[in-house]
C-alpha cells in the first residue's frame, strides 16, 4: 500500500456527527472512487488503522461495509483488496435505485402528512443555502436526510427499507458525483421537481421526477468518473 501522510479525524460538528467508523468508509470510499487507491490494491487493516489512528475494529467495520457497495473484495483468509464494480454492475445499481425511489416519491405524494411535507419543504431550503455556500461534503448530508424523507414519507416499511439498504450500495458513487463543477445547483432544482409535486399531491408527476433524478445522478457520476 503507497504512503500517504498521516490523516487526522477531526470531530464533525454536533448537528452532523459521523461515528468513526462512517467517517474511516467515507475516507476510503471517496480514494477508491476518486483512483486514489486502485482496484487490486491490498486494504490491511493494521496500516489503515496506524494511518487514521484508530483501532483495527472500525477499520474492521468499515472494510465490512465498502464490500457491501462493491468497492472492496474480502477474500477469505487472504485479506481485502480495492474493487469497483464493473460498468454493467453499476448501471444495474443505479436501475434498481430509481425505480425504488420513483415509487417511494409516487408514494409520499399520496401519504406524507402536513407536518412530514412541512419537513420536506424545511430539507428543501437547506440544501438551497448549501449549494450558495459551495459546501459538497454537507450537501451530501444533508441530501440524504433529504431522500430518507421521502422513502419515510411513502408510509410502506418494507419499501422504505429496501430503498436505503440499495442507497446504501449506491451512496459512495452518489456522493463522488457532487465533486463535478455545477453539480449542487443541478441536484437542487432536480429536488424542487420532486418537492413540488409531491406537495401538491401528484403522485404520477413525482414518480417520474425522483426516476429522472436518479438517472441524471447516475449520468453525472459516469461524467465525473470519465475525467478523474
Amino acid at each position: 500500500m503507497p504512503r500517504h501522510a498521516a490523516i487526522v479525524l477531526t470531530p464533525d460538528p454536533p448537528a452532523a456527527r459521523l461515528t468513526r467508523t462512517e467517517a474511516l468508509r467515507l475516507q476510503i470510499a471517496d480514494e477508491i472512487v476518486s483512483g486514489v487507491l486502485e482496484p487490486g490494491m491490498p486494504l490491511d487493516e493494521q496500516d489503515l488503522a496506524a494511518r487514521f489512528g484508530v483501532s483495527r475494529t472500525p477499520v474492521r467495520e468499515a472494510i465490512r461495509q465498502l464490500s457491501a457497495s462493491g468497492l472492496v473484495s474480502v477474500r477469505p483468509h487472504r485479506g481485502a483488496v480495492v474493487a469497483l464494480p464493473t460498468p454493467a454492475q453499476l448501471n444495474d445499481m443505479f436501475e434498481a435505485m430509481a425505480e425504488l425511489e420513483a415509487l417511494c416519491a409516487g408514494l409520499a405524494a399520496r401519504n406524507m402528512t402536513v407536518p412530514e411535507r412541512c419537513g420536506l419543504e424545511t430539507l428543501h431550503e437547506q440544501l438551497r443555502v448549501l449549494v450558495h455556500e459551495g459546501d459538497p461534503a454537507s450537501y451530501h448530508e444533508k441530501n440524504e436526510a433529504f431522500h430518507a424523507a421521502i422513502y419515510a414519507g411513502s408510509h410502506n416499511g418494507y419499501l422504505a427499507e429496501l430503498t436505503l439498504m440499495t442507497r446504501i450500495r449506491v451512496a459512495p458513487f452518489r456522493r463522488a458525483q457532487f465533486r463535478a463543477t455545477g453539480r449542487l445547483g443541478g441536484s437542487y432544482q432536480e429536488h424542487d421537481l420532486i418537492v413540488q409535486a409531491i406537495l401538491r399531491g401528484d403522485q404520477t408527476a413525482a414518480n417520474e421526477a425522483m426516476r429522472a433524478h436518479i438517472g441524471i445522478v447516475r449520468d453525472a457520476f459516469r461524467s465525473y468518473a470519465g475525467t478523474r
